[in-house]
């Protein structure tokens, strides 16, 4: 299986995981963003420890309150990792051989450069009020 899928994988689990301690501590755990603490700017991913936390509680309002960016395109990278990792586990164990996401190596790039380009625009107009 690609590695970038084992990855992202392995980002949605430690994600979750990270919002899970965080409210289970009552909000006093929880991952500090390096760019807001040293120059009070939110970076496109601020706000995602609480986003998920909020999620966890069944908030959606204020998972949306804390990053909509990410409250959308999580659930879409995550439908497409989870996916390839059920295909590549019960192709793996013989049972079904169910079809491959798959994209040309140009699509994957613009693909990429699109969700960075809006996260960096997110990133500066979040800042701007």
């Amino acid at each position: 299986m690609d590695r970038r899928v084992w990855g992202l994988s392995a980002v949605g689990v430690g994600g979750f995981a990270l919002a899970g301690l965080y409210q289970l501590s009552g909000g006093r755990i929880g991952v500090p963003c390096i760019l807001h603490a040293t120059t009070g700017l939110n970076c496109p991913l601020c706000g995602s420890t609480r986003m998920a936390a909020a999620l966890l509680r069944g908030d959606l309002d204020a998972a949306w309150h804390f990053n909509p960016v990410i409250l959308v395109l999580g659930p879409l990278v995550g439908i497409a990792v989870g996916y390839q990792v059920l295909a590549w586990g019960l192709e793996s164990l013989r049972l079904v051989r169910l079809p491959r996401l798959s994209m040309s190596p140009q699509v994957a790039d613009w693909l990429i450069k699109g969700v960075i380009a809006l996260l960096v625009v997110y990133g500066v107009a979040r800042n701007l009020n």
